[in-house]
């Protein structure tokens, strides 16, 4: 029986744009009246509540009202607009190839379901991009109120998809210290280095393209899960 294979999302499926998110940031900062360097690095001081607690609307108003801002509803609207519109760039922007993966592994029987940490404007964009019809099962941290490398969250992907945890087979570039949850809960896992090297110090198996997935997960052998 071919193994349920759960994905991450940003510097796994599709590249993160770190740079392009921060740039976005600096410019909602100019349409609610605060400085740019100073949103941007709020942004990346509170990402842990952005990941569960606040929605994009949410993020601006109490950002800016730290800063000193005071922004009227439609400037935190063309704002959160903004963030949501990066959202929709980022989620289009699969390669074919990695789409040309997902549709091999669905061919074989692999079922698929995804978990990223990942802010309410992605998931409310996930549905409109191309990755989401061919995921049945997509957990992000936002709409559960738990992230990465809790074990509840891996938990809530394997038992949507009706398995445990142990059948499952995690691929992810490794942040937030996604591998080792995985592994902890008992997942299979697979680094890939293909968008960014983000755990180095992963001493599991590693995959440098997503193209070299089919042929790891038919290979007879199991594919350690642990550092040892």
């Amino acid at each position: 029986m071919p193994r349920p294979v759960v994905f991450d999302l940003f510097h796994t499926l599709v590249h993160g744009a770190d740079d392009e998110r921060d740039r976005v940031v600096g410019e909602m900062a100019l349409v609610v009246g605060v400085a740019p360097a100073a949103l941007v690095s709020a942004y990346h001081a509170t990402w842990r509540d952005r990941l569960v607690r606040w929605d994009v609307e949410e993020t601006v108003r109490i950002l800016a009202g730290r800063l000193g801002g005071s922004p009227t509803d439609e400037q935190v609207a063309r704002a959160a607009a903004h963030r949501r519109a990066l959202a929709r760039r980022v989620l289009g922007r699969v390669s074919p190839a990695t789409l040309d993966v997902l549709d091999a592994l669905r061919g074989r029987g692999h079922r698929l379901a995804l978990i990223s940490n990942a802010t309410s404007e992605t998931a409310e964009a996930w549905a409109s991009g191309p990755l989401a019809r061919r995921f049945g099962v997509a957990v992000f941290s936002c709409e559960v109120g738990l992230a990465k490398p809790d074990p509840a969250i891996y938990r809530t992907a394997a038992q949507r998809l009706g398995v445990a945890p142990a059948d499952c087979v995690y691929v992810g570039d490794g942040a937030d210290g996604e591998l080792a949850g995985a592994a902890a809960v008992g997942m299979t896992v697979l680094r890939t280095t293909e968008h960014q090297d983000t755990d180095a110090g992963w001493a599991g198996p590693v995959i440098a393209n997503l193209r070299d997935l089919p042929a790891r997960l038919e290979e007879p052998a199991p594919i350690p899960s642990s550092t040892d």
